[in-house]
């Protein structure tokens, strides 16, 4: 309740709208540029088949494991261009021009994936890398430009829906063109590139980063990674964000290897990988609504550090099928209430420098995706069960840097 000083009247407070309203608020580019995020991750098969496609084609288990080193690099490297390109052409350019190069790449893969022709596959996919992850900052951007800024976490929240549910109808789409020739992954991959520059050419605003000497009054920031460097609070928050993205991989990798060792069904990986996209996909907009009202730093902390928390508990010793379900629900709402806010923090800086922000942000979790798998196996093998508590203390360092470094207006 709130009252008014020249009458004394009181009114109700007014509460921000939930998700239905706040979609309905949402311009119409915004709706065209997450279909485009969800079509173009529909499509996505690269990173996921790449290893199996290799060596179904003959070539050697090390070659494909290379080769997907060479896109992780090529992804990771991406991000960092992405971010300049969009400092220099705008996003439309950018999501059109990396799409555009995308397509090309990824349908001349199959013809180079003969014998004899590894080194230039290797540098195609390193470039298919670069060339797909190059549209990500610019994604990113324009959603911030678009979209109100009370309506900005949840906007963000609405990309990581269309994130995960292109990735979780992948898989799908895949098992059935595997059946008809593995090459169709790489020309439907092509394709929803392909679309994706169409639509974002056509349908998308032409929106340019403004010049320092175009932002608001009083001293401007230098439109470099020299001032990202210069922020120890924004270094703090990709402390958290590099640490947090180790520890989420995890999930996919020592967490199979502790239920396989433990004698647990394969079904119970099945069940937890389910169960918990599920839970994002139905649950993660409705959450936002009310975790957007949060301080950002509460809310990036609190979701980090309650992830830790389910994260360590696979560590328990009862570690029945129950305690790993459970564990996984709390690791999947901390991951719902910091994912949002972090993921839309970059964009809250000004614009001379807030793609390089954004670019920082996204290279930093791809180099934690990229890294974890082998700290999770070498950590397993060196500690077993132990290596939960130490994913717990790392996390619980993730969430005071997120504290720390998301603290007050970045703006200013």
């Amino acid at each position: 309740m709130t009252t008014t000083a020249e009458s004394g009247t009181t009114k109700p407070a007014v509460a921000p709208p939930g998700v239905f309203a706040t979609l309905r608020q949402t311009p119409v580019a915004v709706r065209y540029l997450l279909g485009g995020v969800l079509i173009n991750q529909m499509g996505a098969f690269v990173q996921t088949f790449l290893v199996l496609y290799l060596t179904a084609r003959g070539l050697t288990v090390g070659h494909a494991g290379l080769a997907l080193t060479a896109y992780s690099v090529g992804a990771v490297l991406g991000t960092i261009l992405g971010g300049e390109l969009v400092q220099r052409y705008g996003p439309r350019a950018t999501i059109t021009g990396a799409m555009a190069t995308s397509a090309v790449i990824l349908a001349l893969i199959p013809t180079l994936s003969g014998a004899g022709r590894f080194p230039v596959l290797l540098v195609a996919v390193a470039l298919a890398g670069l060339a797909t992850q190059s549209y990500r900052p610019a994604a990113s951007v324009l959603l911030s430009d678009l979209i109100p800024d009370e309506h900005r976490v949840m906007g963000f929240s609405m990309m990581r829906i269309a994130l995960n549910g292109g990735a979780a109808l992948s898989p799908l789409i895949a098992a059935g063109l595997i059946l008809l020739d593995w090459d169709l992954l790489f020309y439907l991959d092509a394709a929803t590139a392909l679309g994706y520059a169409l639509l974002a050419l056509t349908l998308l605003p032409k929106v340019a980063a403004p010049a320092a000497d175009e932002e608001e009054d009083g001293p401007q920031p230098k439109a470099s990674y020299a001032t990202l460097l210069g922020d120890r609070k924004y270094l703090a928050f990709l402390a958290s964000v590099l640490l947090g993205s180790v520890i989420y991989v995890q999930y996919t990798v020592a967490l199979p290897l502790k239920i396989s060792s433990e004698g647990h069904p394969t079904a119970l990986y099945s069940t937890v990988l389910t169960a918990s996209s599920v839970i994002l996909i139905s649950c993660e907009l409705k959450l936002t609504s009310y975790v957007k009202r949060w301080p950002p730093h509460l809310a990036g902390g609190i979701g980090t550090a309650l992830m830790a928390i389910g994260v360590a508990g696979y560590g328990l010793p009862f570690g029945s099928w129950v305690t790993i379900v459970l564990c996984t629900v709390v690791f999947v709402f901390g991951v719902m209430i910091s994912g949002p806010t972090m993921f839309a923090h970059p964009a809250t800086y000004p614009a001379a420098v807030k793609a390089r922000y954004i670019a920082a942000h996204q290279a930093g979790f791809g180099v934690g995706l990229a890294l974890g798998p082998t700290v999770g196996v070498f950590a397993w093998s060196a500690l077993g069960n132990g290596v939960w508590w130490v994913c717990g203390v790392v996390g619980l360092v993730a969430a005071l840097c997120a504290h720390l470094g998301m603290r007050g207006t970045p703006a200013a």
